[in-house]
């Protein structure tokens, strides 16, 4: 029996319960698991598509990828991506898991993940026995372990950090990836939202034409509509690029009976084309993340990285678990630092998926104990 980690979430449970003491309730921005409404127009299309009674396809319908093609053209400047090396996927983090398997990795290969990062591409690894190793620069790796690279985690926006990485860093990567004769992965869910410098500016992916050169040849771009759209309840997410290893990936998916279902296929393809609910939602992350920015930061919070994405990435120069414990006592629940790997400790995940009066009470209450401090200072 394959025996996996021990889920990390479960180590918060005596702090959930330690902030639910609080008299005006728990504020949870521990999970970025939206919380606004599904936009009328994709729940329109879900309803009209329902009656469904044959087999969804496994690649995708030919509009949806289509409509994923042309999502790629408009929003991520990756042209001439044709709708046949797209399909979509049950959320992406099944992806996430379970790439390395449809790939054929095994004993002896090395995965590579970012130095913080989201636990379930360790978890792909430890599933058919490679080897997960966190690195940002592969020409830093050892040379015995660097020839032994078959699969490249890029997350860019990152979770939990909100890293950004510009085009001349992904191209280096690619780069280096192709030297090797590794694929690139790149986990891109967190796209549409940039903040400062990136707000309103076009994030780039492994797919951008100025970072493949056109050449999408060994690269994989890994997309969720769970955030943007507030979708996380239908999986609606997609895989794109790498023409030489799509076919594979289908069939493999074909015999998995890995498959989305139509009605959910049809709310993608009618979530993709429109831009409008995009823009409204993330205007709604925005007035978020406008409050929580400054209470944090009176609170002793110092926020690092976070120019991308629905977190904000915080230490106050202590233990992990000693900010958790300080944030419960406000009745408000984080996620640690720690969860994300080794160089996380020190640090918490503060997410904007709260509503509007969840986030607002959190505010008050950080900018209420950080004037308390100071009175008592005085």
């Amino acid at each position: 029996m394959l025996i996996l980690p021990d889920y990390p979430w479960d180590a918060l449970a005596p702090y959930q319960e330690r902030a639910r003491r609080h008299p005006d309730g728990v504020v949870n921005l521990s999970i970025g698991t939206p919380v606004d409404p599904t936009p009328a127009l994709i729940r329109e299309a879900l309803a009209a598509a329902a009656d469904a009674p044959g087999y969804p396809t496994t690649h995708g319908t030919p509009a949806l990828r289509q409509a994923i093609s042309d999502w790629y053209a408009r929003r991520r400047n990756a042209s001439g991506l044709d709708p046949a090396h797209v399909m979509p996927t049950v959320g992406s983090k099944e992806l996430v898991a379970w790439l390395p398997l449809l790939l054929g990795l095994g004993a002896g290969d090395v995965v590579i993940r970012p130095t913080v990062a989201y636990p379930t591409y360790d978890i792909g690894a430890c599933l058919v026995g490679a080897e997960a190793v966190a690195a940002d620069d592969l020409e830093a790796l050892d040379p015995a372990v660097r020839a032994r690279v078959k699969l490249v985690w890029v997350n860019s926006p990152g979770n939990p950090t909100g890293i950004v990485r510009d085009i001349e860093s992904l191209r280096t990567l690619v780069a280096q990836a192709r030297g090797l004769g590794a694929v690139v992965a790149s986990d891109e869910c967190y796209a549409e939202l940039g903040w400062g410098a990136w707000d309103g500016a076009a994030i780039p992916g492994v797919l951008d034409d100025r970072v493949s050169g056109g050449d999408h040849t060994g690269l994989l771009s890994v997309y969720s509509l769970s955030k943007q759209s507030n979708l996380a309840g239908y999986r609606a997410a997609f895989v794109a690029g790498a023409p030489e290893l799509m076919p594979h990936l289908v069939n493999s998916r074909k015999h998995a009976g890995m498959i989305v279902p139509y009605p959910v296929q049809e709310a993608m393809r009618v979530a993709l084309s429109d831009d409008v609910h995009v823009a409204e939602q993330k205007d709604r992350y925005r007035e978020r993340r406008r409050q929580l920015v400054p209470a944090l930061e009176a609170f002793g919070l110092r926020i690092d990285h976070s120019e991308a994405g629905l977190y904000l990435w915080a230490t106050a120069g202590e233990d992990t678990w000693t900010t958790i414990g300080r944030l419960a006592d406000l009745g408000i629940v984080a996620g640690p630092g720690t969860f994300y790997g080794e160089a996380g400790n020190g640090y918490v995940r503060i997410a904007l998926t709260a509503t509007d009066e969840r986030i607002a009470a959190a505010a008050d209450r950080l900018e209420g104990a950080a004037h308390a401090a100071g009175r008592r200072a005085n």
